[in-house]
């Protein structure tokens, strides 16, 4: 079995709107999904601490699925956690000012999905991230929150879950 570990943001909570819709498709592919509760924790190696803790004693194919801060905790924790991909969505990578503590890239598939009018998250830092590390990137007329594009996310992240755990890909959506 499979299960999606989702990290929200520095400023939504754990089922915010993106998230449902994603935990929903994810369940119908007959995975788990859970989403950690960052809310009151501003640092970001607190999160890491906590998503690495949630994560203890999941014994199955592991895909971390973050947004905004949450696709920087679940990339730093993405290799302590021994997850098979990783799944962001607008990472806080590169950040100014803060460039030293952007992760490392894991040693796994990464997708990275951005808008192209993010103001909170430059989307130069994630083509330089994805670059980086031959990541598959997907650019989308949006912004930071990505809401209006949940349909198209949550296919890029099925596609993403079938390539990972080895499924044949029925269709392109």
């Amino acid at each position: 079995m499979t299960t999606v570990i989702f990290s929200h943001g520095q400023e939504s909570g754990p089922w915010g709107t993106k998230i449902r819709a994603m935990a929903a498709m994810v369940k119908e592919l007959g995975c788990a999904a859970d989403s950690v509760d960052y809310q009151g924790i501003a640092d970001p190696t607190e999160r890491v601490e906590k998503l690495v803790a949630a994560c203890q004693g999941i014994d199955d194919t592991l895909i971390l699925v973050g947004s905004s801060m949450g696709g920087h905790v679940a990339t730093a924790a993405a290799e302590k956690v021994n997850a098979a991909g990783l799944f962001v969505l607008a990472p806080a990578y590169h950040m100014q000012g803060y460039e030293e503590l952007t992760p490392l890239p894991p040693g796994m598939p990464i997708c990275i999905v951005h808008g192209w009018h993010d103001d909170v998250v430059p989307v130069d830092n994630s083509i330089r991230f994805a670059r980086e590390c031959n990541a598959e990137l997907h650019l989308i007329d949006s912004d930071h929150r990505l809401t209006d594009n949940v349909v198209e996310i949550s296919a890029y992240l099925k596609r993403f879950i079938r390539a990972v755990t080895g499924e044949l890909q029925e269709s392109p959506a």
